[in-house]
């Protein structure tokens, strides 16, 4: 699909004439078929597995990548379209204590914690001008949004921090994806190592010290003298020396990985959700082709982001990389499951489609802030993060 084409396509889903834009891509482990493949794990080191109905079929399937995955995955990929200059859009930076922070890396986006604590323009973030304007923003009044953080549109955000009850900001996902194995089962996993100097279990030697040597042989002399009683007496392979016994996980519960019929990743753009975002100016009217023009830069920018994550590949953790079984393709869903029409589209084409929504929606007068917004740390959470990386002297040793 070409650009123009496919903003022919976003206008009419974000005026009200289609329900989604769906990308389904089957996947095998890039080893082969039957090869093993490693599900994130979770509390105690479990997957999360569930039965599904595919097909009219009742199956296995366990989760490899979660939608909250998937969305840091996508939010990576526009941050590095970003930095190399590819993609202008906005993005708030900042760095604390050595720790270089954006709106597209920390956890709650536009409302997080680490955001709150920042200064903007000289003043807190939240009591600056724009900053009150989005604490204020919502679905219908998206416009500071859409200046200053058009990813969350995207990703959704909660201001769960605002004490504001069920009136605090809430969007919702307009943009879905997950990835999951189907007809799965579970492997086993061994673990062994034989160490290159031999040493054996030997007893009440070792002992425990702060620095960078980390333990202490006490009986340098050769005398038998042993550790004294709660100095830390260690085992070799607490310090990661002596042989480790060949063992293997219990199949059922271990993280040993898992073999597959195939893996799907399932990627859905709302349609229906974007129509909820109004676009509204200060004195808060607006038009339903602002509104328009707004909606489908936002569904362009997502598009963007899923053509990026597809040429970039499925490498999604150790021993996890997964290709697809032929190349991705979407559907564009009409009022019915049965009214679909599929097409192709790579970065390039959703790249350009982007350019031309910005323009329509800059002639409609909604535009967004290109580029870095720098913001400074709170002098407190500066302090807090030394303290904690114990930089100052402090550190909270013991806790």
């Amino acid at each position: 699909m070409t650009a123009d084409e496919l903003i022919q396509v976003l206008n009419r889903g974000c005026a009200g004439g289609l329900t989604a834009i769906r990308s389904v891509t089957k996947l095998q482990p890039a080893g082969g078929a039957g090869d093993k493949i490693f599900p994130a794990t979770y509390d105690k080191g479990t997957y999360a597995w569930e039965s599904r109905k595919l097909d009219g079929q009742t199956v296995q399937t366990v989760l490899i990548d979660s939608v909250q995955s998937q969305a840091n995955r996508f939010e990576e990929l526009l941050l590095d379209a970003f930095r190399s200059g590819r993609l202008a859009i906005p993005v708030f930076e900042m760095s604390v204590a050595g720790h270089d922070l954006t709106s597209l890396t920390v956890p709650h986006r536009v409302h997080d914690a680490i955001l709150r604590d920042s200064i903007w323009d000289g003043k807190p973030f939240r009591e600056s001008e724009n900053g009150k304007r989005l604490v204020l923003a919502r679905a219908w009044n998206a416009t500071a949004f859409f200046e200053f953080a058009p990813t969350v549109l995207l990703f959704g955000t909660w201001d769960s921090q605002s004490g504001g009850g069920v009136n605090t900001a809430k969007v919702a996902r307009s943009l879905v994806s997950e990835i999951i194995a189907i007809d799965f089962v579970r492997g086993v996993r061994t673990s062994s190592r034989i160490d290159p100097l031999g040493i054996k279990l030997v007893p009440e030697v070792i002992a425990k010290v702060e620095g960078p040597e980390q333990w202490k042989f006490v009986d340098p002399a050769g005398t038998g003298k042993k550790a004294k009683k709660g100095e830390g007496n260690l085992r070799p392979s607490e310090i990661n020396h002596g042989n480790v016994t060949p063992s293997i996980t219990d199949r059922e519960t271990g993280p040993g990985g898992v073999t597959c019929r195939e893996a799907v990743q399932t990627t859905v753009l709302s349609l229906t959700q974007l129509r909820k975002l109004h676009f509204p100016v200060a004195d808060r009217s607006t038009s339903a082709e602002r509104d328009v023009a707004g909606r489908a830069v936002i569904a362009a920018l997502g598009l963007l982001a899923v053509t990026l994550h597809q040429e970039d590949g499925y490498q999604l953790r150790s021993r996890c990389q997964l290709v697809p079984s032929e190349a991705p393709s979407f559907e564009v869903i009409g009022r019915t499951e049965k009214e679909r029409d599929t097409f192709e589209l790579d970065s390039a084409a959703a790249e350009a489609a982007l350019c031309g929504t910005l323009e329509t929606a800059r002639k409609a007068g909604l535009t967004w802030h290109a580029g870095s917004i720098s913001l400074q740390p709170r002098p407190d959470l500066v302090k807090l993060v030394a303290y904690s990386d114990g930089t100052t002297g402090g550190g909270a040793e013991g806790e």
